[in-house]
C-alpha cells in the first residue's frame, strides 16, 4: 500500500515559514497603524519617519525589499538545494546588512534603506537563524522514497 502524504522536507518547510514572514513585514510594513508615523514614510532613505510595530525603521524600498525576499524564498522553497540555499545565502545578505548598520551613521545618505539600532539586532538574529537552518537542516536526509 502506498501512501500520497507528501511531506516537506525541513529545509524546505523552513525556507517556506521564514519567506512567508518576510511577505507578511513586507505586507504590514504598508498598514497604517501597525506602521506608525506612516505619514512620514519616504521611497527610501533616514528621513523616512515610519516604523513597523513603533519599533523597525521603515521606508517603501524597504517594504519591497521584504516582499521581494519573501518571493524569491517561496519560489526557492520548492526543491531542497533551493531552499538551502535560500536560507544560507539569505543569511549572508543579512550578515552584510547587519555589519553595514554597525558602520554607517544613521543620519547620512548612507542610511538608504533606512536602518536603526532594532533592524541591526534584527538583522543579526537573521542571519544567524537563517544560516543555521540551512546549514543544519540542510543536511538532513530526503527520506521520502516512492513505494515498490
Amino acid at each position: 500500500m502506498t501512501t500520497n502524504t507528501k511531506q516537506l522536507h525541513p529545509v524546505r518547510l523552513a525556507a517556506t515559514v521564514v519567506a512567508a514572514v518576510f511577505l507578511l513585514v513586507g505586507i504590514l510594513g504598508f498598514v497604517p497603524g501597525i506602521t506608525t508615523e506612516y505619514d512620514g514614510m519616504t521611497f527610501a532613505g533616514h528621513e523616512s519617519t515610519a516604523m513597523l510595530l513603533g519599533v523597525f525603521h521603515v521606508s517603501i524600498l524597504h517594504n519591497i525589499v521584504h516582499l521581494l525576499f519573501g518571493i524569491v524564498g517561496l519560489v526557492l522553497a520548492r526543491s531542497v538545494p533551493g531552499a538551502r540555499n535560500f536560507l544560507i545565502g539569505g543569511g549572508a545578505v543579512y550578515a552584510v546588512l547587519w555589519i553595514y548598520g554597525l558602520v554607517i551613521d544613521h543620519d547620512s545618505a548612507a542610511n538608504f534603506v533606512p536602518l536603526n539600532g532594532a533592524d541591526n539586532w534584527l538583522h543579526l538574529f537573521l542571519a544567524v537563524g537563517m544560516i543555521g537552518l540551512g546549514v543544519a537542516l540542510g543536511r538532513v536526509p530526503d527520506d521520502r522514497r516512492a513505494a515498490a
